[in-house]
């Protein structure tokens, strides 16, 4: 081919100007990194005001602006961008292509993703500061934001562009470049979860971009969408985020899903337990994503019909994850496990995930969650499903491919106290809060009664060690792509697909001829 001919770009231009799918994934991931770290210093000062009653960093109006801007860096900033940069490094590997198949595109939407988490981030320090109004940004309170609301708009929907673009990719790739003999039923389920996952995004990026774009005209150009003095309704507002919202949620776990099936079969040395069924629970899944918006709303009125339906199917949800829970643990059964880091973090996924989806159901009870609402049992519910959830599938992930990539391996004894430090503090932080929601504290504020104090400071010192945890991981990164003992093309003992029939590191180009598949 002649492509191994072409002089390939070295420094700041190679990183510029590439289109080459391991450096956009590189990028992606080493990005999703700055801002986890980013997202969790945000977190950490919530934390640290949070520790005791009264008021002791931050005057309530920047509190506020800092859980807005928080959870839209670690959602649009973090989260979504580190499944990103995995998928554009791994899909190709695994499915035999030669690169993704819209290669300008891809370096497009990592650049443009890029700038508009600098203008999000920007937002704290313009006048009036960041929205204030939740990651959500209900009116009427984010109407209220001062000047620097439409940038924050104009950011939400540059990520919403990044989003759609690299999800368009995804599909493209996975439909018409697979090697010779790949047919779907025989893809990664690591691959299945991202097509499904693309098709999401598609959906409802620009039902969230409608929806901000509305708040903007009531905001500057005094339309009345949200507004009932001209005969708008602020809750349509609501209806229409979450019908992005909901579907958003699995945006960002159906990748873990995917990762947690590729690692547990190879460090159980055993097929996943129930292919086929895995690949229909996700879509699963995702279907029901768009019948179940409204369980986020039961205090606004609903009647009692309405609550009935987005009740019943909210709890149908659990039938497909269900399946994927009962086939993980199948996949282990009588499996010859080993405990790598990897393996550590897929099963602690597996079991901290499923406390938080146990919670989801118990919010999916209409009469109870109107105890529930807007209660600190919230915050532990998307945490415990986000940290624990997808989170530790990414750090698996990172874990389980690191080798592939810098050709070295890491130092196994750093990763397990990674691991286990983690995994102590991430329930150190998370659990007590569904104490405190239990007991009344609302979420969102500043300042407590003195009756919630003693776990808020539970809280606060597992978010502190949660937080320094992860400068080991950093501290590894750096250490494994420096240098280390060599490691082989299949890494791990049981590992399987085509990503692992390349040398470590994956060379620059791969697949230059597609395998045959059989």
């Amino acid at each position: 081919m002649a492509e191994a001919a072409v002089a390939q770009p070295q420094g700041l231009v190679r990183w510029l100007t590439t289109t080459n799918h391991k450096d956009i994934g590189t990028l992606y991931l080493v990005f999703s990194l700055v801002m986890f770290l980013v997202g969790g210093a945000m977190a950490l000062l919530i934390r640290a005001e949070l520790f005791a009653p009264g008021l002791q960093l931050v005057d309530p109006g920047f509190y506020n602006q800092l859980v807005t801007v928080h959870a839209l860096l670690m959602v649009f900033g973090a989260v979504m961008p580190a499944t990103v940069g995995l998928a554009n490094w791994m899909i190709p590997l695994q499915i035999g292509a030669p690169d993704m198949a819209l290669p300008r595109m891809n370096l497009f939407s990592f650049w443009l993703l890029f700038f508009a988490s600098l203008l999000l981030t920007s937002t704290l320090f313009l006048p009036g500061g960041a929205p204030a109004a939740g990651w959500t940004l209900y009116p009427p309170l984010v109407l209220q934001s001062g000047s620097a609301f439409p940038v924050a708009i104009f950011a939400i929907h540059l990520m919403g562009a990044s989003s759609i673009m690299g999800a368009i990719n995804v599909i493209v790739t996975v439909l018409n470049m697979r090697a010779p003999g790949m047919t779907l039923l025989k893809m990664p389920l690591f691959c299945w979860a991202w097509l499904i996952t693309a098709y999401l995004l598609i959906a409802v990026m620009p039902v969230f971009a409608g929806s901000v774009t509305m708040l903007l005209t009531d905001y500057f150009l005094k339309t009345s969408f949200f507004n009932p003095a001209g005969g708008g309704d602020p809750v349509l507002y609501q209806h229409i985020f979450w019908f992005f919202g909901h579907p958003e949620v699995y945006i960002m776990i159906l990748p873990a899903f995917g990762i947690v099936s590729e690692i547990i079969p190879t460090f159980a040395r055993k097929p996943i337990f129930g292919y086929e069924s895995m690949v229909y629970a996700i879509g699963s899944i995702a279907f029901l994503s768009f019948i179940v918006w409204a369980h986020h709303m039961f205090t606004v009125g609903m009647p009692v019909a309405g609550q009935l339906f987005f009740m019943l199917s909210t709890m149908l949800i659990a039938v497909p994850t269900g399946v994927k829970v009962f086939n993980w643990t199948a996949t282990l059964w009588r499996g010859s496990i080993s405990f790598e880091p990897p393996m550590l973090f897929a099963l602690a996924f597996l079991f901290l995930f499923t406390i938080g989806g146990l919670s989801g159901l118990m919010m999916a009870i209409a009469p109870v969650d109107l105890q529930y609402h807007d209660t600190y049992f919230i915050v532990a519910h998307f945490h415990y499903v986000l940290v624990p959830g997808a989170v530790f599938a990414i750090i698996a992930g990172v874990y389980y491919w690191l080798p592939k990539w810098t050709g070295h391996l890491y130092d196994m004894k750093l990763g397990n106290w990674h691991f286990w430090l983690t995994a102590v503090f991430v329930n150190v932080m998370f659990f007590p809060q569904h104490f405190l929601g239990l007991a009344g504290m609302p979420r969102r504020i500043p300042d407590y009664a003195t009756q919630f104090s003693d776990w808020n400071a539970v809280s606060t010192i597992g978010a502190f060690g949660f937080g320094l945890a992860q400068l080991l991981f950093v501290v590894l990164i750096v250490r494994c792509v420096r240098g280390g003992a060599r490691a082989s093309a299949g890494v791990w003992d049981g590992s399987h697909g085509l990503e692992w029939t390349v040398p470590s590191p994956a060379p620059y180009h791969t697949f230059a001829t597609p395998p045959e598949i059989r």
